[in-house]
């Protein structure tokens, strides 16, 4: 899905002096579905004259593949975190040196030197959060703190499922489920994961990672597997919308920004880099994603609500799970488990 995402106001783009022909070219960003602040790309595009192009897609797998066929050119792509070493060391990502760039110093003190980019040589944080699962109360009423609500569903939600089409995602929520590593290496987990799955799926209506909310919304199903901020806009808008935070354990993820290799505009993205780490613009990302950033000072510039959101702030007694990079072998067995499964 691709989109053109405009300032509101041609009398805005006037004002601050920025015409087409001043325009300093096109950035074509790649980025999940539902996921970019239109008031965040109409600010950069007032403030820099550069016209930005939005191309969509459903998981890092997708954004992955698109890269290594070479089927298009973007300037700024968002993986997750654990997919930049391997994109790295695949030669798909540009040396930008992102320490070297205005903002750098902005950005939180834990989310420096990464382990997935150790010298800042590739990437910055864009936004973080938890993975879980959405319920609607009003279909099921009891406990959803735990995997086996999703995995094992009571009565009430058999049929009613949605789960990502991600194996990334899927596989490691049910690696956590039951108790493994989710980077594991043993092809035995592997089949645990793959019959854990294969009994689930006769009560799941699709594999399908967008459009999770408007599934929710019309009824089509009745838990879905979903992001925390995600969720919390299905709960702004109905009540009944509940979100979980697994007792097995919250897998918690970071989503980043990093240049694709052959990249025809790097000093826009660049700017675009820079805009972000400002805790002002990143505000208005977290604000309209409901996603935690990592920049100093921009709670300043968040919604109030967002400080106190249950999806956001997660019970203290929950084990959290950073999720890293699996080796070529872990990734190998998980791809086995998806293509038997959605055979």
């Amino acid at each position: 899905m691709k989109t053109k995402v405009k300032v509101a106001a041609i009398a805005a783009i006037l004002t601050v002096g920025v015409t087409h022909a001043q325009a300093e070219g096109v950035l074509n960003l790649y980025n999940w579905a539902e996921y970019t602040s239109p008031e965040m790309i109409a600010k950069f595009e007032a403030e820099t004259g550069i016209d930005v192009v939005i191309d969509t897609y459903d998981s890092s797998e997708t954004l992955v593949a698109k890269l290594h066929a070479g089927g298009a050119s973007y300037d700024i792509a968002v993986p997750g975190n654990n997919f930049v070493a391997g994109m790295v060391a695949s030669g798909l990502v540009e040396k930008i040196d992102p320490k070297d760039l205005p903002g750098f110093e902005n950005i939180q003190s834990q989310w420096k030197s990464p382990p997935w980019d150790p010298d800042n040589e590739y990437s910055i944080p864009f936004l973080w959060g938890t993975t879980g699962f959405t319920v609607d109360s009003t279909a099921y009423g009891g406990d959803i703190n735990s995997y086996k609500v999703l995995f094992e569903p009571p009565a009430e939600l058999q049929g009613e499922i949605g789960m990502f089409n991600s194996a990334d995602e899927v596989v490691k929520m049910a690696h956590v489920y039951l108790g493994q590593d989710i980077c594991s290496e043993d092809p035995q987990d592997f089949q645990r994961v793959y019959d854990l799955l294969a009994a689930q799926k006769e009560h799941v209506k699709m594999y399908q990672t967008e459009g999770i909310r408007e599934r929710m919304y019309s009824g089509e199903v009745k838990m879905h597997s979903n992001w925390n901020g995600s969720s919390l806009k299905m709960r702004a808008k109905d009540p009944k919308y509940a979100y979980s935070y697994p007792v097995e354990g919250v897998l918690t993820w970071m989503d980043v920004v990093v240049v694709p290799k052959g990249a025809k505009n790097i000093e826009g993205a660049k700017k675009f880099l820079s805009f972000l780490m400002q805790p002002e613009n990143i505000a208005i990302q977290t604000n309209f994603a409901r996603y935690s950033n990592a920049i100093d000072g921009s709670d300043a510039y968040m919604e109030e609500s967002l400080k106190t959101a249950p999806e956001i702030v997660a019970p203290s007694e929950r084990e959290f799970i950073f999720v890293s990079a699996c080796s070529e072998a872990s990734i190998k067995l998980q791809d086995q488990v998806w293509t038997r499964l959605l055979k």
